[in-house]
């Protein structure tokens, strides 16, 4: 997905952000950040994707501040919000959800089971009215700006993945 979005937007590079701690999940049965960060470096595999533990270098947990905190650290760099439909159906439970779409292009990529019901979220009540359709030109559109693509799905979940393998926290190279 992160190498069909690169394509269809014209990035430069994908960014991951392994997280310190998800503020919606439990912190009960989360791996090590070191362990997640190599397992998403040794998935990712590619020179312009960028697997990062920055939200912990800055001191920032929540995407609402994360987001205006790389736009000051790299003045330089255009940002856009990549997340799956999945996400889309509890993004008014994020934090400051509505800044987030203020700060920045959020690109909604279509997953199976999701897509449907995503655009008839609670957050999409607000921003259906700022749902734009070309996704090229994500540069230049005024925010709020979303748009949903579907770039081919692909069904598997990080948590049938990691299911798959019960114990792989502890199989990962532990050096961040």
């Amino acid at each position: 997905m992160s190498l069909a979005a690169m394509q269809r937007f014209h990035l430069d590079e994908i960014w991951w952000l392994v997280s310190p701690q998800n503020p919606l999940k439990p912190t009960s049965g989360m791996a090590p950040i070191a362990a997640r960060l190599a397992s998403a470096r040794a998935i990712a595999n590619h020179p312009r994707i960028r697997v990062t533990t920055i939200e912990q270098e800055l001191g920032t947990q929540r995407t609402a501040d994360t987001i205006p905190a790389l736009k000051a650290r790299f003045p330089q760099a255009r940002f856009l919000w990549l997340m799956g439909a999945d996400n889309l159906l509890t993004f008014h439970r994020w934090a400051d959800w509505r800044s987030i779409a203020r700060e920045v292009p959020i690109v909604v990529l279509a997953r199976p089971d999701y897509t449907g019901r995503s655009r008839f979220s609670p957050a999409m009540g607000w921003l259906r009215h700022f749902r734009r359709n070309s996704p090229a030109q994500w540069r230049s559109w005024p925010l709020p700006a979303i748009v949903i693509v579907n770039l081919g799905n692909d069904s598997r979940s990080a948590t049938a993945i990691r299911n798959r393998t019960p114990d792989w926290a502890t199989h990962q190279d532990t050096e961040a």
